[in-house]
């Protein structure tokens, strides 16, 4: 630009203006600065932190949070996945040294290479809000240097997994917990718990979980939890998946190794921690036992694909800022501890993976093993049983002016108490339809039977169950369910559908299709239908046909007076009788008590 200056006092005033521009465009852009500066403290500083670690963020700030931190750094991606029940997405964030921008999971699963991945879960119950403060505290720390960034770990982390329950704040529900001031509620949208949810998935929000776990494969899970059971002077217990059930060497591992360097690193940054206190409404000092978590839970859904899981379960009464503290704590020394030795995780899960073929026994029900025990050095307070004053009745009362340190038996050591042979496949009807879907969700191999075709299979008959008279998470599930086993010639039809178990989700197969697994489909009323007879018979006419039965068939009628001379029961009742009689006729249905997944062994 060029501008004419026709004399010298014009020159001057010219300058002195444009001095003055120039001085108040420096002056603005630094105040801009402070100001900008300012903003993105205010942002970056949660608050935990400006309520002095006594409230935590509704669940819009806390995806606020982390749109801000992956917008203004490139080691973190937010990524939306499916719906839950509250209508609002799933979402993950991804935290990579390497600064990739990740727009799925698919591509962060293509692009570990040789690291593992860590998934952090929280918010699985909202008023559990321990992990959701902690892990906005862990990623801004690791964005900003605070912490060292892992080396061999891409961490990924759900912000608040129950959406709809942390939708729903209040600050009554939690009854025994010190803070925060508000806090979500532990049913979701549809008040499920979803600490049940993992192998059903009757949830969203279970299936948006599936579809991430099972994209991503972690090696590595943390679950944050908040628990009580009894009073302690411990802020930290593990729940780390029973090493028994996840079993080969990443069982050892995990029992020998990573969780006793977890509890000792922790001590040495003054962090006490123990395992998961097992107890209701009695002292510890008489000992417990490690939770065993079946697939329903997390850890246990976790185990079924050789990760190595960990529930963190923090003291409910103690301070709110304290158990933040510890949570993230926990988590530095997990990742630190992970990150070291994330060669020898890839490794020993790699080889695991193989671990189970057509032909070896699997267990499916576990039980204490109560040779088998260790001692734990635990801190705890001493406590008694007192008159209530509500009541009037004996209470249990803990008291804090009496801390102990005593030698507890800590019982962590499970044994199978039933086997089953894995097949080399199981065969599903085309007409189970919802169980076929949950296998697809799972990434589980399925292959269509293109022919109508003739087989020997081995076929299930329900002898025995039990079911809770009350209602659980949606369902009136079924346990101590008893199958006899026969082998029959079937026919297979065309559409039908073939499961070979020679396949990662072999694990998931077994766990969901034996009936006596206790979180089989059939112990959570996934066939019920064929508990109940659709064919009967009215006695006035089956009394003429059962004559004729009993006529043609000299065996049977052997074996029906012999129950008659011992049973007395069975003598007295007319139709126990003609009920027997029916169900050894070839007029009784097939499909009664038969569980329609066959298995076929090879």
């Amino acid at each position: 630009m060029i501008i004419a200056i026709n004399n010298s006092n014009s020159l001057l005033t010219y300058f002195k203006a444009a001095l003055l521009t120039v001085i108040t465009v420096f002056f603005c852009s630094c105040e801009n600065l402070k100001k900008e500066k300012k903003t993105n403290d205010v942002i970056t500083k949660t608050l935990f932190e400006t309520s002095n670690g006594t409230e935590t963020p509704s669940y819009e700030n806390v995806i606020k949070f982390y749109s801000f931190l992956a917008s203004n750094n490139a080691k973190i991606s937010i990524v939306e996945l499916d719906k839950t029940d509250s209508g609002e997405p799933l979402h993950v964030v991804i935290y990579d040294q390497n600064g990739i921008n990740y727009i799925n999971t698919n591509q962060l699963f293509q692009k570990k290479e040789e690291r593992n991945i860590l998934l952090i879960n929280n918010g699985i119950h909202p008023g559990e809000s321990d992990g959701i403060d902690a892990s906005m505290l862990l990623l801004r720390d690791l964005a900003n240097g605070i912490i060292p960034s892992p080396k061999n770990t891409i961490i990924a982390i759900i912000p608040v997994y129950n959406i709809g329950g942390a939708l729903n704040r209040n600050s009554t529900t939690r009854t025994n917990q010190n803070g925060p001031i508000n806090y979500g509620f532990r049913g979701n949208a549809r008040n499920y718990d979803l600490n049940r949810d993992f192998i059903k998935a009757d949830s969203k929000n279970a299936r948006a979980f599936t579809k991430l776990f099972r994209s991503l494969k972690p090696e590595l899970f943390i679950d944050n939890h908040v628990s009580n059971g009894a009073d302690y002077q411990y802020t930290l217990t593990h729940l780390f998946t029973q090493h028994n059930k996840l079993g080969g060497e990443m069982g050892k591992y995990l029992d020998q190794k990573f969780m006793p360097t977890l509890e000792d690193s922790l001590t040495i940054k003054n962090w006490d921690i123990t395992p998961y206190v097992n107890v209701f409404n009695t002292t510890p000092e008489t000992g417990f036992k490690q939770f065993m978590d079946s697939p329903r839970y997390s850890t246990g859904y976790t185990t079924l694909y050789n990760t190595l899981g960990m529930m963190v379960e923090t003291h409910m009464l103690k301070p709110y800022k304290q158990r933040v503290k510890g949570t993230y704590e926990l988590m530095k020394s997990f990742i630190d501890i992970a990150d070291k030795d994330s060669q020898v995780i890839k490794t020993i899960i790699s080889k695991d993976n193989n671990r189970f073929k057509t032909g070896d026994n699997y267990p499916i029900q576990w039980v204490i093993d109560s040779t088998k025990t260790t001692t734990l050095d635990f801190i705890g307070y001493e406590g008694s049983m007192i008159a209530s004053n509500v009541t009037g009745k004996e209470r249990l009362k803990f008291d804090r002016t009496k801390p102990f340190s005593k030698k507890v038996t800590y019982y962590n050591t499970f044994k199978a108490s039933k086997k089953i042979t894995i097949p080399s496949h199981y065969i599903i009807p085309k007409g189970y339809w919802n169980i076929l879907e949950l296998l697809k969700l799972n990434n589980i191999k399925i292959s269509e039977v293109k022919n109508d075709t003739t087989l020997t299979a081995e076929i299930y008959h329900i002898q025995d169950f039990e079911t809770y008279k009350n209602p659980y998470e949606g369902h009136y599930p079924h346990y101590n369910t008893e199958v006899k086993t026969t082998t029959e010639s079937i026919n297979i039809s065309k559409g039908d559908f073939i499961v070979s178990t020679n396949q990662e989700g072999v694990r998931y197969l077994l766990e969901t299709l034996e009936p006596s697994a206790p979180d089989s489909f059939f112990n959570w009323n996934f066939f019920d239908t064929i508990l109940q007879q659709k064919e009967g018979f009215s006695p006035y006419v089956w009394e003429d046909k059962a004559e004729i039965l009993l006529q043609e068939n000299p065996a049977l009628k052997t074996t029906f007076d012999s129950i008659k001379m011992i049973d007395l029961n069975f003598v007295n009742n007319w139709y126990a009788q003609l009920e027997w009689l029916h169900k050894h006729s070839p007029n009784y249905e097939k499909a009664h008590l038969r569980y329609p997944i066959v298995r076929v062994r090879r």
